[in-house]
């Protein structure tokens, strides 16, 4: 089984290749726009380079969200479209869950707070235990001082993610707020290895009818005033 993994959930991207459950090749790009721009040559260079073409793949999987509208609609149109051009199935995987997979080895025991910025104060995030079970559902979440204070009462929590630098102030002198150093950005290869389990229990999208899990619409700025004074 052969299986392109897409994440474009954050500023830039990531694309990895799995033969069955192993690691082929992976690319990732963390500069702005990346995902429009430089997305298609990635995936083109990492199923080469691997020694394989397009149409050898078996399915493509995408990082479904939340995060940035921009990145998922690229991320998720491209998906598509290799979908249809090649007459392959689709797998989507919560951008979160994939998250915490990284983490997972490094802090038996804990629950798993991934965090996605959403602007202001607000971020998008879950909640996973040890077997990587949401235990708190996705949802956009406004931080404050009493965010996550039920759960902290009882678990060591890691928050991580781009989004966790706005919780941090508020929870840092918490005895079981942990923050890692290193930062945890979405990555296209825990979205494959949740993908191949998804594969080989048939769990494959409506490509013609899938849409990003963008969780909230999207906030376009306001107009800028334009003085017309001569």
């Amino acid at each position: 089984m052969l299986l392109l993994s897409i994440d474009t959930s954050i500023r830039g991207c990531s694309v990895a290749l799995h033969e069955n459950s192993g690691l082929l090749a992976n690319y990732d790009l963390n500069t702005d726009r990346s995902s429009s721009s430089m997305l298609t040559t990635l995936i083109k260079s990492t199923v080469e380079q691997s020694g394989y073409n397009l149409a050898d793949l078996d399915a493509v999987a995408i990082g479904k969200g939340p995060g940035s509208y921009t990145g998922l609609r690229v991320g998720v149109s491209t998906a598509k479209g290799l979908c249809y051009a090649l007459d392959k199935p689709l797998i989507a995987i919560n951008t979160l869950e994939a998250m915490s997979l990284q983490l997972r080895p490094f802090f038996p025991g804990h629950l798993l707070c991934p965090m996605i910025d959403a602007r202001r104060m607000e971020v998008y995030a879950a909640v996973l235990d040890d077997q990587n079970t949401f235990v708190w559902p996705t949802q956009a979440v406004i931080m404050d001082n009493e965010s996550f204070q039920d759960l902290l009462a009882d678990h060591k929590v890691v928050f991580f993610g781009d989004g966790a630098a706005k919780c941090r102030p508020l929870l840092l002198e918490h005895p079981n707020a942990v923050f890692p150093d290193s930062e945890i950005r979405p990555s296209a290869i825990t979205i494959g290895k949740l993908a191949v389990n998804a594969f080989e229990q048939n769990l494959f999208e409506n490509v013609a009818a899938f849409e990003p899990y963008y969780l909230k619409d999207f906030m376009s700025p306001p107009p800028k005033k334009v003085n017309l004074a001569v």
